[in-house]
């Protein structure tokens, strides 16, 4: 296809065949591609939206960076590997671990930059010396960890920050938000996260009608007297107009912090390539180190002008699963609509104005999950936890990670919560392995030719509505069907 921009009509352009499927190559008519873009938008809407909001990003940036990141990550790949790419909930964790040391959205950008360098300079050593490499360095059990302490270490934003601003709306958000991802099928599931965004909305509305302003933080201040939904800056937003931009600024202390997000990052990715070789039937191994390439680059595009990082989205795998709809016309036909929808601020600040409590309620959920999906990781790679070799790092690392254990080395410079507790994990492995007899050593492998162990069908490649981004798929149940 060069560069992947060419395709085949599916049949008669309309709908697949019973069993048949729409490969990354062919499309159907050119209307009904624009419907599946837009149903591709629609679904990574909520924790793609969330995301950039919980970092304190511009959410318009936010959406038309997803775009062009989406069209790099096409090219890259040359339409062989149909994906949409959005900001993943990694970020939020080392986003609020660097605001809470003082620094502000350049800081938080210029870290995550960083990480989309180190990101594209892990796919380039995966493309010299083959998946290997990553097994080499990220067994399941550091993995894992990895993305446990990430996901867990988000629990006091939420419980300071979020739910004191409207604790009762908070609750029925999470109590709705639980029933979606648990009770609704098909794409419905997979739009969870932005029913609640609307179930919230509609709440924090007709609460303020019938009780009033409530007293509480807003926005983690002191208590004061405030409106649950503020739509105020909606009415002053221009329908037409760009985002706002600005340059990252890169301090080490903030980089270090946000580094580890980099092992959930790979791991993501792997799933996502084998998730995706499985429904098309078109082995996709060998492209692994340039899919990881290619969303490095696609961070580094973004956070260079502001925006968030941006990496393969689960959500939309969902999708293609559904529809078995695995065109990449309708990939580039959502990047389109994103483009579009970036350059309205007024629906910018209609996302800007999600409510505190509603986010407290979604939140509690979706941190919870990125955390739990790294005991995802360790069932599905097989773990053993009675091995101390594997107990002890995994242990200590959470434990730093999640309690914000501090290790000052100078007046100036002091190792913390996400980055400590990474650090920990892997050194401790490797260095505990080093000395370990060899029957601790024993394990499957991670990773063979570009595959991943755990990122089977039945595994964490599963597809679940909240499953974007941390390791493995940070963001999402399994058991509804493969992503990435």
């Amino acid at each position: 296809m060069g560069l992947g921009v060419g395709w085949t009509l599916h049949g008669d352009g309309r709908t697949p065949a019973p069993g048949a499927v729409v490969r990354p190559d062919e499309r159907l008519s050119w209307p009904r591609t624009a419907g599946l873009g837009a149903q591709h938008v629609v679904a990574m809407f909520g924790a793609s939206f969330v995301a950039p909001v919980l970092m304190g990003l511009d959410p318009n940036l936010a959406i038309m960076m997803s775009g062009i990141a989406t069209a790099v990550f096409l090219l890259a790949t040359r339409g062989r590997v149909p994906s949409y790419l959005g900001c993943s909930l990694s970020f939020v964790g080392v986003a609020a671990a660097i605001r809470a040391s003082g620094g502000d959205s350049a800081v938080v950008t210029g870290a995550v930059f960083t990480v989309g360098a180190a990101l594209f300079l892990a796919g380039l050593a995966v493309q010299r010396f083959g998946a290997r490499i990553i097994h080499a360095t990220m067994p399941p059990v550091v993995t894992g960890a990895v993305v446990m302490l990430i996901g867990f270490n988000l629990a006091p934003v939420t419980a300071s920050t979020y739910w004191p601003q409207d604790q009762w709306t908070a609750l029925l958000v999470m109590l709705f938000t639980g029933l979606a991802v648990v009770c609704l099928r098909g794409f419905w599931s997979r739009i969870a996260i932005f029913l609640g965004l609307v179930f919230g909305y509609a709440v924090s509305a007709l609460f303020d009608l019938l009780f009033g302003k409530i007293h509480s933080p807003a926005g983690g201040t002191e208590a004061v007297d405030h409106w649950r939904l503020d739509l105020s800056g909606v009415a002053e937003a221009d329908w037409i107009g760009l985002p706002s931009f600005h340059a990252p600024q890169f301090e080490w202390s903030a980089i270090l912090i946000a580094l580890p997000v980099v092992i959930a990052l790979i791991a993501e990715n792997a799933g996502h390539i084998k998730a995706v070789g499985e429904m098309t039937g078109d082995p996709l191994d060998d492209t692994l180190g340039t899919a990881i390439a290619a969303d490095g680059a696609a961070s580094m595009l973004s956070t260079a002008v502001g925006g968030p990082p941006n990496t393969t989205y689960s959500e939309n795998i969902g999708v293609m699963a559904a529809t078995r709809v695995y065109s990449t016309a309708a990939y580039w036909a959502a990047a389109g609509f994103a483009l579009l929808f970036g350059l309205c601020p007024k629906f910018g600040a209609v996302v800007a104005a999600i409510p505190g409590g509603v986010l407290g309620g979604i939140t509690v959920i979706l941190y919870g999950m990125i955390g739990l999906l790294g005991a995802q990781i360790w069932l599905n790679g097989r773990v053993d936890l009675r091995n101390p070799l594997n107990l002890v790092p995994a242990a200590a690392g959470i434990i730093i990670g999640v309690g914000g254990v501090e290790l000052r080395i100078t007046d100036t410079f002091v190792l913390g919560g996400i980055a400590l507790g990474t650090l920990v994990v892997i050194t401790g492995y490797h260095a505990l392995r080093f000395f370990a007899p060899a029957h601790l050593k024993e394990q499957p492998p991670l990773l063979d030719a570009g595959t991943s162990d755990y990122d089977r069908e039945d595994g964490p490649a599963a597809d679940g509505p909240l499953a974007d981004g941390a390791g493995g798929g940070a963001e999402g149940p399994s058991g509804q069907g493969p992503r990435p």
